[in-house]
């Protein structure tokens, strides 16, 4: 594994043996299903659970929330970590609807490469792009998998095109497909020189791989049709020609993406995707924060909190910040400086997440991600280390882009019902103001079926029915500048402010017309669409 910085001292083998990633992709690209089959390969479950299957067997293992299992959809970024190899992955789930990309964005802050899963008939989709440009954002390196080649897909050159020409960066095949729809058959792969053979009849059967010395090899005919061989020696000799070979250095640095072909439902291609993510995925990477950079390899330990989700347990209300470890060797029960309020906390019962499943965390090291059960102390870009002040940087925070009001089935529930919208306004589920003039609460969120999700776990987890309903506002603004310009524009413009969860001053739109009229009227201040976490 090549270092991205040379003169960087080597890390521990416990910190290098660390591989800590994200799935990105559209909805229906495949990505829970993959993650599925990581799980079942990394050991940590027996069989895999579809997303549509019937029955409490197969419930796939790493949607929690009750309508994300209803409707086989991601809405929140959970974190996995198993064994594979001699390696540890931690594998951080994201989103893949667009209604919740907020969550997927301050997840990428928390890990060192993405692995991008592209639908073998769609090509890159909007969604993909977006989250895509996120990673550009933060140079993550960047590993392809091309799903679903066992359906009618598009021609494999086309998809490559698509990729380099969308998306701007190289793509360099590591294996490549044999057939495709029903005819597909397998991959070859052009990293080791294998054949590897899809077996359909078991989903969960890892594929039969043949040893094949070069494509001349007249094994390969005994195994693959005619008429099949000649169009891939074909397509392999072209790409051969026309493609980049793989340069892991290119890799790191995020100007090249290796790609797979496989179909994740019937396991196959996953394998050696797990292997490629090994061996061409970054280690533990430092951490921008202020006032300096966190190194992996320092001794003292500190990390940052990338997301909180509460009541993971309907049985506790528990709350569970998810921490990433930017440097050292954590041990349970270590006493931790909150950088934000200066005290100290100690963390006595530090999860590990293994699919559904916790376990205590005895200890953890850089690039682990650890869930810290709390009662509201611990919010997104939280920062806790071991005595120094110095706070991770760069998590954001967006401004929503769809407003309502909401509002208590039973109006003597008020007080219930704030406590519900501080939870979730710290979980970074949703926006919440509470504007200056009028009583009630006005909630953001940046997609519709957001409101949907907050309804009911409102109604579920704490048994309060709530209605939302238009607002005469359309967006919202962080007030940034002078103390004194900022009251000032607070105090002439009372029916258009609401405070933040954090108390801080937002500016609350109709229309463009109102932002251009503060831009033009108070030129010292600035109405920002982003906030940065907790500061």
């Amino acid at each position: 594994m090549l270092d991205t910085n040379t003169n960087r001292p080597e890390l521990p083998p416990e910190i290098a043996r660390r591989r800590t990633f994200a799935i990105i992709s559209h909805p229906d690209a495949g990505k829970t299903t993959l993650t599925e089959k990581f799980l079942l390969y990394g050991g940590a479950i027996q069989m895999a659970g579809q997303v549509r299957a019937k029955g409490e067997a197969r419930r796939t293992r790493s949607d929690f929330m009750k309508m994300e299992q209803d409707r086989g959809i991601s809405v929140s970024a959970s974190a996995m970590s198993f064994d594979f190899g001699k390696y540890r992955f931690n594998l951080v789930d994201t989103p893949g609807h667009s209604d919740f990309s907020e969550d997927t964005y301050r997840t990428l802050t928390a890990v060192d490469a993405a692995v991008m899963v592209i639908d073998g008939a769609k090509g890159v989709e909007s969604q993909t792009q977006k989250l895509f440009e996120v990673c550009r954002l933060r140079d993550l390196p960047i590993l392809t998998f091309c799903n679903k080649m066992d359906r009618e897909s598009r021609d494999t050159f086309d998809i490559i095109d698509e990729i380099q020409e969308n998306l701007a960066i190289d793509v360099s095949p590591a294996s490549w497909p044999i057939g495709m729809g029903r005819d597909f058959m397998g991959t070859y792969d052009l990293l080791n020189d294998r054949l590897e053979l899809m077996d359909r009849a078991d989903r969960n059967v890892v594929a039969e791989t043949i040893e094949i010395n070069g494509l001349d090899d007249p094994k390969l005919a005994e195994h693959v049709p005619e008429h099949l061989l000649e169009k891939f020696l074909e397509e392999v000799e072209m790409a051969k020609e026309l493609l980049p070979t793989i340069d892991p250095q290119s890799v790191l640095e995020g100007h090249m993406t290796p790609i797979w072909f496989g179909s994740a439902i019937n396991s196959f291609g996953v394998q050696e995707l797990m292997q490629g993510i090994a061996n061409y995925g970054p280690e533990p990477q430092p951490q921008q924060a202020s006032p300096r950079t966190i190194a992996p390899e320092e001794k003292k330990v500190a990390g940052f909190v990338f997301k909180v989700q509460a009541n993971m347990d309907p049985k506790h209300r528990d709350r569970v910040a998810f921490m990433r470890l930017a440097s050292g060797h954590f041990k349970r029960g270590m006493k931790l400086t909150h950088v934000r309020s200066k005290k100290p906390m100690a963390v006595s019962n530090p999860v590990l997440f293994l699919a559904s499943d916790r376990e205590l965390a005895e200890e953890a090291w850089a690039g682990d991600i650890i869930g810290i059960p709390n009662h509201g102390q611990l919010r997104i870009g939280d920062t806790l280390t071991e005595g120094e002040m110095i706070r991770a940087t760069g998590i954001p925070s967006f401004a929503p882009e769809l407003l309502q009001v909401v509002r208590a089935g039973d109006p003597m529930k008020a007080k219930h019902l704030e406590k519900a919208l501080m939870q979730f306004a710290e979980e970074g589920a949703a926006k919440v103001f509470k504007p200056n003039i009028g009583s009630g609460f006005i909630v953001g969120v940046v997609g519709a079926l957001q409101f949907e999700v907050l309804a009911s776990r409102i109604e579920l987890e704490y048994g309060l029915p709530v209605r939302f309903e238009q607002s005469q506002f359309t967006s919202a603004r962080w007030i940034l500048g002078d103390k004194d310009e900022v009251e000032k524009l607070v105090n002439s413009n009372k029916q258009h402010i609401a405070h933040d969860n954090d108390g801080d001053p937002v500016f609350l739109t109709r229309l463009q017309w109102d932002i251009d009229r503060v831009e033009r009227d108070y030129p010292d201040l600035t109405l920002s669409a982003t906030k940065e976490m907790m500061v």
